[in-house]
């Protein structure tokens, strides 16, 4: 892939050649603790080569780092323009805060129904990718519901869906922590939602908590890999398959995430075996949105595209992503999470007109996850680089996402 420009860029090549130097280690001294070769780490740190997830965390185990800091997340810019970096803060207390007698002072909670729909009104918003929207109305929206339990303090199904309420509240708290990188909140979150799940008389959210903590284990590297396979497998064992819809999305929902787990590990075979058993569940539910895990055909083919690229295998992505139709009320959120795989496999296969074409897109439907994601600012990095004089337009938006 040729490059043209000097201007530094940024990017995980660079915070690793910068965390080697200050660990005073060689090239083959890296390549050695983190099992990835000393010229594949030299591609990497040039820009010359893609820093595939499971490289990225097998480098950071090595230097002893996260992952996040390698991304360079949290990004605090970006953050402080989308007004997220000032509801950290509240969030953690909200998590921290959650199971305190409420305040005699505080207005009585609104009734369940009314909690209800404002939770489900923040499941809209995480579909949507809206950070900041969460981030705002999640710390009340979560000493509400936790007052409410402690008025209904008799088990009974009010109780439990209280507390269904409450997981989903901390689900959406994990969502805005991880996508910014602020990985001790997520981690939070999760606990909270564990305790909770199981309260809640619904063993799938304590399937999709499982979902979600392996999506979390990546952060660790290939030790995380492993254990998110493990919560995968787990989670399988202990849901029932009622045949119901909502179970069997939620059964498809951990398959994918075992495939791109899988890819991660660069078990091809096995990824290939999880996509296709969640293929089979996708031909039997059709287009699903139970529990916001927007599973069915259409997101099958998008792990597709997303393992394929996780391989660096890049062409093949490719070829997936041309069997691809969004559907126009597709989740914004799912769906820019497509446009920043398709951006990843046409920058490494020198498509770059292509691939910046994807970024705008993405960001056009799920603006502030496009700005937050680390693969966004790694293919825009790429492009500064592959370009001899870098246009308006990729300055602009490279300028918007903090590259």
């Amino acid at each position: 892939m040729p490059y043209g420009t000097d201007e530094p860029t940024g990017g995980i090549g660079r915070r690793i050649a910068e965390l080697r130097a200050v660990r005073g280690y060689s090239l083959r001294q890296l390549g050695q603790r983190s099992h990835v070769s000393a010229s594949m780490l030299s591609m990497i740190e040039k820009g010359d080569r893609n820093a595939g997830e499971e490289i990225v965390a097998a480098v950071a185990r090595a230097l002893d780092v996260g992952v996040s800091h390698l991304r360079g997340q949290p990004y605090r810019e970006q953050m402080q323009q989308d007004r997220i970096d000032r509801m950290m803060e509240p969030l953690g207390s909200a998590l921290d805060n959650w199971d305190l007698t409420p305040d005699p002072a505080a207005p009585p909670p609104r009734p369940v129904d009314e909690l209800r729909a404002a939770v489900m009104h923040t499941v809209t918003m995480r579909a949507a990718a809206d950070l900041g929207g969460l981030a705002e109305t999640l710390p009340p929206l979560i000493s509400e519901i936790t007052h409410a339990i402690h008025l209904h303090d008799r088990p009974g199904r009010t109780r439990e869906e209280l507390h269904g309420l409450q997981a989903e509240a901390a689900r959406g708290v994990w969502r805005v922590a991880y996508r910014v990188g602020e990985m001790h909140l997520a981690r939070l979150a999760l606990s909270r939602m564990a305790q909770v799940a199981l309260e809640s008389g619904d063993p799938r959210q304590v399937a999709v908590e499982r979902w979600m903590r392996a999506q979390t284990s990546v952060e660790s590297g290939r030790p995380g890999i492993d254990t998110g396979l493990r919560l995968v497998n787990q989670a399988l064992r202990d849901l029932d398959d009622d045949g119901a819809p909502q179970t069997r999305a939620v059964l498809g929902a951990l398959h994918l995430k075992g495939s791109i787990l899988s890819s991660r590990r660069g078990d091809k075979e096995a990824s290939d075996a999880w996509l296709d058993e969640a293929r089979g569940l996708a031909r039997g539910t059709g287009e699903t949105s139970f529990y916001e895990l927007t599973f069915g055909p259409t997101n099958v083919r998008l792990h597709a595209v997303a393992a394929a690229a996780d391989q660096d295998k890049h062409g093949l992505a490719l070829k997936h992503a041309a069997k691809v139709t969004i559907p126009e009320d597709y989740p914004p959120g799912r769906a820019g999470h497509f446009y920043i795989d398709l951006a990843r496999a046409q920058v490494w296969t020198a498509r770059h007109d292509e691939a910046f074409a994807s970024l705008v897109k993405a960001r056009e439907v799920a603006p502030q996850m496009t700005r937050h994601h680390p693969q966004v600012h790694e293919t825009a990095a790429a492009l500064r680089r592959a370009q001899a004089r870098v246009p308006d337009p990729l300055r602009d938006f490279s300028l918007w996402c903090g590259v």
